[in-house]
């Protein structure tokens, strides 16, 4: 008997489809002989077919299909209604994600969902990578932890360097002077740039390859992605910003050096296989950041064409740890993606600085919430607070000193039933906000019904706990 297939719907941008390609590995080795089915924009599954993990694409289009079908697992990785409505009226064993139910009401089902969704905003501390948030409900964490990826691949005598000019937004990516001159310091150092882009950056690659003073080889809008799939093969090094043809970069291994900029966090969509390497302005506004409030984009102007060239020189080479250790880069933080000793995507950094305020307090939250949601013994959240307490101890006042005001929110709730107002989240400390949020979120979710009280109470309990 044919074994229920199991869907899921990304019916999100590229980027996003190409980071739920671990989750379909995952899935596929957990559920063995149950179809993978994945429902997305045909836009973007088409052209990437050949780079896919195993399994079967529906359009839009062909939703009637599938409400035809009965399923072993829907997981809805989508933000959209569409995608909501078809989640609840396919009939299926378990789902996952944010789900339209028959009576009207929207959902979401799963913690790690419910995490994610309670990031809006609410960012700063995350350390939880978008790969691995869309799998941690659907697969043992044991399954994560012990996935590993080859290198990406360096090219012995290849000196061609891709600069990827586009992003979805103009505060994500460096503008055409900025390339120009990026372009003229490769070739100082001996390096061929080659322009990529989409038909969206066709009028960005001509204006660059107009500023320039050197040659570049302008491809924008003149490739699909799988033409650029195989033309990554022959370049020695990647310069992008946070996009989805970094993400296939990463994936098929080409060596990417990510330019972060502007609203986006790396801990959540930097390039997921280690060995990639993301640069960033050292800035407190630029550590999580949501969307910017700055009256300019400050966090552009540390990254400026002659440091990335000089990078650039190093990495489109075997990587040196110690020689990029010695690099001045004032105002910028360089990391390389890897793995933690909790077995998840972590962004090392490169230079010698020690943990500050914000690193211990976003380590404390990924160990609490891992152990409040099952992947691993309360030990590991301790660890973290003692070294919070003894490295940040005003973060570590802060959180303990709202921790009465949220038991007597709570225990209100219990008595009385009573939403909770939209400042109990925006108006608690920085460093409490983590919890906070995921509770908000967590008895909207629940309707603030009796159980949803007592929950956030025991994981308030087991916050106390661990603070201990």
């Amino acid at each position: 008997m044919a074994k229920k297939p199991i869907l899921i719907l990304q019916m999100q941008r590229m980027g996003d489809l190409i980071l739920s390609y671990p989750l379909m590995l995952w899935l596929a080795r957990r559920h063995p002989g149950h179809p993978i089915y994945v429902a997305a924009e045909e836009s973007f599954y088409e052209p990437l077919m050949k780079l896919s993990p195993p399994a079967t694409y529906f359009p839009w289009s062909g939703a009637a299909h599938l409400e035809r079908k009965e399923f072993e697992l829907v997981l809805n990785l989508s933000i959209r209604e569409k995608a909501a409505v078809l989640a609840g009226r396919l009939k299926t064993e378990a789902r996952l994600g944010s789900v339209r139910d028959k009576d009207g009401s929207r959902r979401i089902h799963g913690d790690w969902q419910l995490y994610r969704a309670s990031l809006v905003r609410n960012n700063l501390y995350n350390r939880f990578h978008w790969g691995e948030l869309n799998g941690l409900d659907a697969v043992p964490f044991a399954d994560i932890a012990a996935t590993s990826f080859s290198a990406p691949r360096t090219l012995p005598g290849s000196n061609k360097v891709g600069l990827f000019l586009g992003a979805s937004d103009a505060a994500k990516r460096p503008n055409a002077a900025f390339w120009a001159a990026l372009v003229d310091e490769l070739h100082g150092r001996g390096l061929r740039p080659v322009l990529f882009g989409g038909p969206a950056e066709k009028a960005l690659g001509a204006e660059t390859a107009r500023l320039a003073k050197g040659p570049a080889l302008n491809l924008c809008g003149t490739l699909g992605l799988d033409e650029f799939g195989a033309v990554g093969q022959t370049l020695a090094l990647f310069i992008t910003p946070d996009t989805g043809p970094m993400h296939l970069a990463a994936w098929t291994g080409l060596k990417c050096l990510n330019l972060s900029m502007g609203n986006v966090n790396p801990w959540e969509t930097g390039p997921f296989v280690p060995g990639h390497y993301v640069l960033r302005a050292d800035l407190p506004c630029a550590k999580g950041c949501w969307q910017c409030t700055e009256d300019s984009l400050k966090c552009h102007a540390p990254l400026t064409p002659g440091r990335v060239a000089a990078l650039a020189r190093r990495l489109a080479g075997p990587a040196d740890a110690a020689r990029l250790d010695r690099m001045e880069l004032p105002g910028l933080a360089l990391f390389e993606t890897g793995r933690s000793d909790l077995g998840l995507y972590c962004l090392k950094r490169l230079d010698k600085t020690r943990p500050d305020a914000e690193r211990l307090a976003s380590r404390f939250w990924q160990t609490c919430f891992g152990a409040l949601f099952g992947l691993w013994s309360n030990e590991k959240a301790a660890e973290a607070w003692s070294r919070l307490a003894q490295g940040a101890p005003e973060e570590a006042a802060a959180l303990l000193g709202h921790i009465p005001e949220m038991g007597r929110r709570f225990k209100l709730g219990l008595r009385s039933g009573a939403p909770l107002d939209q400042s109990f989240w925006t108006a608690s400390p920085a460093m409490a906000k983590p919890f906070t949020g995921f509770a908000d979120m967590y008895l909207k979710n629940n309707d603030y019904s009796r159980p949803a009280w007592g929950r956030v109470l025991t994981l308030l309990e087991r916050l106390v706990a661990v603070c201990a």
